[in-house]
């Protein structure tokens, strides 16, 4: 092991967090607990109503048109599905907007330092699965547009497992990951607006910044009331979505907007009392109902086996399983080699490795760029769907035996400082594994 330099201090990466971080994440996976459960409901209910005698009503109930008719002339006449993916997910992305922002104004990312190491993970988690996947699909006409879709990290589920499973984890590498899921959000949001943006109005567009920067307006003089802010929200991502770009991404500019940081006189902030508000309605409504309209593939009379056949399946199999733990591991450990900071002296490349094979839960916004990159409801989509599905229940499989190990290993570690606080007729302390 090599020594420190004497007068220099060695850099730590997941070194300890603040009290008020540890309770920010602490909220966010009791939440996320649910939500995950809830999405992976969802798209069990989907996957036996798309393989049962009844599927042709699954197929009826996504093609539904909900609106009369009036609404054609604003393109907000949609059918069930694209309801789903357009709007409720909006909300999904008004949270991680909000999330991000808290993470840049006042956490993690705020600190160059500190915001390398997930920044250079997600980047790495981000292109070396892009390169997996065309390495594998792109020999094929028309296949290279879904290279975006093994990128993104579905923060419910991940961090569901990461709740079930690494309860004793330390909680720095459960910031980390909750981070990390932020930056993925973003970058999959901008290649969301600028790779799968083919028609751009660009009235629309200018248009909504008007209600945006209303509700900006309004958050930051401190009123919350419904009845103004949902108006102002609902109008902005109509005219986003009349503009071209994907609606989804008006979420995003709704949760930038919002402040997060408390003012005098405030114990919460704005954006985290909206975040309180909004969360449980994506986790526990957008993101399952999101899952009941999207997860639904046909896999019964050789559905499964054509799709296993396709290289756009096997690409993003193994883009998910192998290219985002490679990819998010490597760009952890190049910020170790080049910036010589070392691991906190209680973890473990191995727990690195679990939360580095979380990330290859790509369920959520995989399944929308899905649909983007080749169309709702066709052959392809199917089988994108399929591919997402088996790469993240193996990734989270993978995950869950490391993370089983080492949370083994964390919860024995309490045990024994707590028998010898006891011993020496002290309170037990918390572990050194838990700052």
């Amino acid at each position: 092991m090599t020594l420190p330099t004497p007068g220099r201090a060695v850099r730590r990466i997941f070194d300890k967090v603040t009290d008020r971080e540890r309770t920010y994440v602490a909220d966010i996976l009791r939440t996320e607990t649910v939500g995950g459960a809830l999405l992976l409901a969802g798209a069990l209910i989907a996957l036996v109503w798309a393989n049962s005698p009844w599927r042709e009503g699954y197929s009826t109930m996504l093609g539904t048109t909900l609106g009369p008719a009036w609404l054609d002339g604003l393109h907000l006449r949609l059918d069930v599905a694209a309801w789903a993916a357009d709007g409720l997910l909006a909300i999904f992305f008004f949270v991680a907007g909000v999330e991000l922002k808290r993470e840049l104004v006042a956490g993690d990312l705020r600190d160059p330092a500190k915001a390398a190491l997930p920044v250079v993970a997600a980047i790495c988690g981000v292109l070396l699965p892009a390169g997996v996947y065309l390495a594998f699909a792109a020999g094929e006409s028309g296949t290279a547009q879904g290279w975006a879709i093994p990128v993104a990290t579905d923060i419910a589920f991940a961090l569901a497992v990461l709740a079930v499973l690494g309860s004793h984890l330390p909680t720095a590498l459960r910031s980390f990951l909750l981070t990390l899921a932020v930056v993925d959000d973003l970058i999959a949001i901008t290649i969301i607006a600028v790779a799968y943006t083919s028609d751009l109005a660009l009235l629309p567009l200018a248009g909504a910044l008007v209600p945006l920067a209303a509700f900006a307006l309004v958050t930051r003089r401190g009123i919350t009331t419904p009845w103004l802010l949902v108006p102002l929200a609902v109008t902005t991502w109509a005219l986003v979505h009349a503009s071209g770009v994907h609606a989804t991404v008006a979420g995003v500019l709704l949760g930038f907007a919002v402040p997060v940081v408390a003012r005098a006189g405030e114990e919460h902030s704005i954006g985290e009392h909206l975040e309180h508000v909004v969360r449980p309605l994506s986790a526990g409504v957008a993101v399952p109902v999101f899952a009941l309209t999207a997860a639904g593939v046909t896999v019964v009379g050789g559905g499964f086996g054509e799709a296993v056949r396709d290289p756009v399946f096997v690409g993003i199999t193994v883009a998910l399983v192998l290219g985002k733990a490679v990819g998010v591991l490597g760009g952890t450990w190049l910020t170790a080699r080049f910036t010589r900071a070392e691991l906190s002296d209680d973890l473990d490349w191995s727990d690195v490795l679990a939360v580095s094979l979380l990330a290859g839960i790509g369920f959520t916004v995989s399944l929308l760029i899905g649909e983007l990159a080749f169309g709702a409801g066709s052959e392809r989509d199917d089988h994108v769907k399929a591919a997402v599905l088996t790469g993240s229940l193996v990734a989270a499989a993978l995950a869950a035996v490391v993370l089983r190990r080492r949370d083994r290993h964390y919860r024995l570690l309490a045990e024994a400082e707590a028998r010898d606080a006891a011993g020496a007729g002290q309170p037990a302390g918390q572990p050194s594994g838990q700052s």
